[in-house]
């Protein structure tokens, strides 16, 4: 496992392949529907995210599954607390895209609200996991929020 010591990456999201690896087959499971998830982990000293380990949630959208996705509040509280007892913290979500490229919408940026982490977004094209990015969620508020590109470094 990863460990949140003071490291000097260029990157700015770090990640396991196997971790990575299960993310895009969650696309690819899902599809045509978005799939979606939490990244956790920790922040390192030099605000790195270190995902140690990720959490499949349900899409709970009752409308435009192939386009929106929606993380019941009391998954996300029971992920937040199980990854607490491990010793990790939410650093991040995840979601596909099916059909349509690995860059945030309009949508993506007005519902998210956790500042500070990532959002790692799946192109899966005809049931194929293609292109994986990620963005990091800037700004003091709802006002002025918004993505910056995020590199990732899949180890």
């Amino acid at each position: 496992m990863p460990q949140c010591l003071r490291v000097n990456w260029f990157f700015m999201l770090k990640i396991t392949a196997r971790d990575h690896a299960e993310i895009r087959r969650h696309g690819e499971e899902t599809y045509p529907h978005e799939c979606c998830g939490v990244l956790l982990g920790c922040v390192n000293d030099g605000g790195t995210r270190v995902v140690t380990s990720t959490a499949r949630c349900r899409n709970t959208r009752t409308d435009s599954l192939q386009n929106r996705y929606n993380i019941d509040p009391r998954e996300l509280v029971r992920i937040q607390r199980e990854g607490r007892e491990r010793g990790e913290d939410i650093v991040g979500f995840y979601h596909s895209h099916p059909d349509h490229r690995a860059r945030w919408s309009a949508t993506d940026l007005a519902e998210a609200h956790w500042f500070g982490c990532s959002y790692l977004i799946i192109s899966v094209e005809k049931g194929k996991a293609v292109v994986t990015n990620s963005f990091e969620l800037t700004g003091a508020d709802e006002s002025d929020k918004q993505f910056v590109d995020e590199k990732i470094d899949v180890r």
